[in-house]
């Protein structure tokens, strides 16, 4: 389950970085000091690195400056992986990874992709980056009591209030804790260290792989390096006009044919489920149990969900069409069903870790730098009374997903305004954008904004699919196969393919 408008996913834990800097990287022309590759793993507990080490990866730190524009001031840790091509004679180049969030760890990512990749795999050196405050990068956690910071507006003004309040607490914590490096936490200088890991490696263009968020921060580092490419892959792609900190907007659309889609599904298995014997008892369901939630919050184990809360559940739940996915998301709303109606009701595995990463301090450290790239990126408005007042026209027409899709973040608080402008993309650098029609996370009109804006680009088009990461994730062998063909010969579709479930 993808807990977060792309693909932040909790790791398990943050691994502590080495005391001992290297020397940085540097953006003035002065030659990169070479990396030293050691093993990954840092311990028993380090599952991550004790896999990369057995697929033969090595890893690194790259110490890099925290304002590029004083390449010989404070600096920061960037940690990196990379599996080596093992097909030498034949060998391609690097390509770079992200995994989107913004925030979520990239440094394992090579060892999914080189599945994904097949027999390609063995002709590029994989590089997982952790960006800069992610993972076992220099580390940005504001200390939050709770995780997730994406909440619904609730019911009335008061509600909104008190999530106002919330959203001012969180800001003023990240304030204390880290306002010295807060401007430095943005696309920009993310796409910065990028090009400096670029040079370091020796070479003259990488190849990019990047999802969702990942995706916007590829074709922010064509806009900003051009000539600097070679092979773009860019999955579940947004529209880069619109990212930030009102990046949901406008895909309440998308989240309502979702939940009617997965509705249909659960329907058909009334007798495992319980939620309803047609679509629309399903959707009953769950508008009781959101209509419970307004009047108390739902007992759910440990856990109290309210209903600021059930929306952002039922969102993330319904965004993949894919059997196990739709299973997964039953189960949980089976659980808030038994809650709603005051019965016990104790989370299974998977819904006791999105808890714990949504209400607990457990998910701090992973979303701090969600909040703080998507704050730093682009300006929000300050005056609560503006959210409020999109709300409640969202309202209306998206009572259960409006208020989600519209309500203040901490960025309407932020310290500060950004130190650039957001990135126009507009340039003809080769890439294939791969999207499903149904994503409801950045939709399918945002994926052909992107095309529209690098047009050297093909749109390849998963049909009739609801998906979120879908290259070597989804499962469509019609897809894997049409972006390994570009991978290996550099060659983009003649048009724009569509592929089918």
């Amino acid at each position: 389950m993808k807990p977060t408008f792309g693909r932040l996913v909790p790791a398990l834990a943050l691994v502590a970085l080495s005391a001992v800097l290297p020397s940085p990287a540097r953006a003035d022309g002065e030659p990169p000091p070479p990396l030293e590759w050691k093993p990954c793993s840092q311990g028993p507990d380090d599952a991550v690195g004790r896999e990369l080490d057995q697929a033969g990866a090595r890893c690194a730190e790259l110490a890099v400056p925290l304002d590029h524009s004083r390449p010989g001031g404070r600096t920061i840790t960037l940690g990196l992986s990379r599996l080596p091509a093992t097909d030498r004679a034949h060998r391609i180049g690097t390509m770079v990874l992200n995994s989107g969030g913004p925030g979520e760890p990239t440094l394992g990512m090579p060892l999914q992709v080189r599945a994904a990749m097949k027999d390609v795999a063995a002709r590029y050196d994989l590089i997982g980056l952790d960006p800069r405050f992610v993972g076992r990068s220099t580390p940005l956690d504001c200390g939050w009591p709770i995780g997730m910071f994406i909440r619904s507006a609730g019911a009335t003004r008061a509600r909104f209030d008190h999530q106002a309040a919330v959203q001012r607490d969180l800001a003023e914590r990240c304030a204390r804790r880290h306002g010295d490096v807060l401007p430095y936490a943005n696309t920009r200088d993310t796409a910065r260290d990028i090009d400096l890991v670029r040079r370091v490696l020796g070479e003259r263009r990488i190849s990019f792989l990047g999802y969702s968020y990942g995706a916007y921060l590829g074709a922010v580092y064509t806009q900003m390096f051009p000539g600097r490419t070679d092979r773009v892959v860019l999955d579940s792609a947004g529209d880069p006009r619109t990212w930030g900190p009102l990046a949901l907007r406008g895909t309440e659309d998308e989240t309502e044919r979702a939940l009617r889609g997965w509705a249909a599904w659960a329907a058909g298995r009334h007798g495992t489920y319980g939620l309803g014997g047609t679509p629309g008892r399903v959707l009953a369901t769950v508008n009781a149990i959101a209509a419970a939630a307004e009047d108390r919050p739902l007992r759910v184990g440990p856990y109290e969900v309210d209903d600021q809360v059930v929306p952002y559940i039922l969102s993330t739940g319904s965004g993949d069409d894919r059997p196990a996915a739709r299973a997964q998301f039953s189960s949980t709303v089976r659980t808030l069903n038994e809650a709603a109606h005051g019965r016990p009701a104790d989370p299974g595995p998977e819904l006791d870790g999105q808890m714990r990463f949504v209400l607990t301090s457990e998910g701090s450290p992973f979303v701090s730098p969600t909040a703080a790239i998507a704050c730093g990126d682009r300006a929000a408005p300050w005056d609560p009374d503006v959210y409020w007042n999109d709300v409640q026209r969202s309202r209306a027409r998206h009572p259960l997903f409006g208020p989600l899709k519209n309500n203040i973040w901490p960025c309407a608080f932020w310290p500060g305004e950004p130190r650039e402008r957001p990135t126009r993309i507009g340039n003809a650098t080769p890439a294939l954008i791969v999207s499903s029609t149904g994503d409801t996370a950045t939709t399918y009109a945002g994926s052909k904004a992107m095309h529209r804006a690098l047009t050297g680009s093909r749109l390849l088009t998963l049909r009739r699919t609801i998906a979120h990461g879908i290259y070597g994730e989804y499962g469509n062998a019609c897809v894997d196969a049409k972006v390994n063909a570009y991978l290996a010969t550099g060659v983009l579709p003649a048009g724009d393919p569509v592929c089918e479930p």
